[in-house]
């Protein structure tokens, strides 16, 4: 729980205006209304006080405004991380802004936290310490079940990679099992496709494994080639590791010592 002094503080304004509500921003992609962390250090001022740099800022019309004059500035930031504290805290303010910054790499907004009533965040915050208790050994009991549904996924991923290539090495599977089965990582192995132990899913993630530690993808990616590039010139040897992988090995039949071969 965030405390008390690391929240970030507006600087107040009579109560939100029907005028406020009424002005939900057109970015971040969400519905309600939102407020925005500029990225950069790009100068941003409100237009209608001129007040700035913006560390917050409301879109209306087109144009940036100061909390002040968008009519939130009564409100209190509550940075992510908490989903209890923030699910109490928008349950009882009767107005809330989620505030989302632009991820450049993935190309979309993503939620930073919420703005909530001051009140409203001092009785959430009573309400958390009150069973913060059993909701800890609640968050023991989640983990210690999520830890045992990942390990018998990343044993039936590695299992399906041997039935896919029976001459995939058992300790390389599971090792290629574990690295895209990861919960969080958002690899292959954790997608739709992945948990339902699609062919498709498992031989991506087959292919990627041996993409990196059998070719030279990795020293072309660091010598500046485009990975485009770099997959088509190791093709050819990711290929033919798959397909070694997928012949089944013909079982030898023992010969002993000494042992004469029986006449026909």
């Amino acid at each position: 729980m965030p405390p008390s002094s690391a929240r970030i503080r507006p600087s107040r304004s009579p109560s939100p205006s029907p005028r406020a509500r009424a002005r939900p921003s057109t970015e971040g992609g969400g519905a309600g209304l939102e407020a925005i962390q500029p990225l950069g250090r790009r100068n941003r001022h409100c237009a209608e006080c001129a007040a700035g740099p913006l560390a917050l800022l409301v879109r209306a019309d087109g144009a940036p405004h100061c909390l002040d004059c968008a009519d939130l500035g009564h409100l209190v930031f509550l940075p992510r991380g908490d989903t209890a504290l923030t699910r109490r805290a928008r349950e009882a303010s009767s107005l809330s802004v989620v505030v989302v910054r632009r991820n450049r790499r993935r190309r979309r907004y993503e939620r930073q936290g919420v703005l909530v009533e001051e009140a409203a965040l001092a009785l959430a915050e009573r309400r958390c310490l009150a069973d913060a208790d059993a909701r800890a050994r609640r968050r023991e009991r989640d983990a210690a079940r999520r830890a045992a549904e990942d390990v018998r996924f990343t044993a039936a991923f590695a299992a399906e990679i041997r039935t896919l290539f029976p001459s995939c090495p058992a300790e390389r599977a599971e090792r290629i099992a574990a690295h895209a089965s990861r919960r969080g990582s958002g690899r292959v192995g954790r997608s739709a496709a992945g948990r339902a132990l699609d062919a498709a899913a498992v031989t991506a993630a087959v292919r990627a494994a041996v993409r990196h530690d059998d070719s030279d993808y990795d020293a072309l990616l660091m010598a500046g080639v485009q990975r485009a590039e770099a997959r088509r010139r190791v093709r050819g040897v990711v290929d033919g590791v798959l397909d070694g992988w997928r012949e089944a090995r013909t079982p030898r039949t023992p010969r002993w010592p000494g042992r004469a071969e029986p006449r026909t």
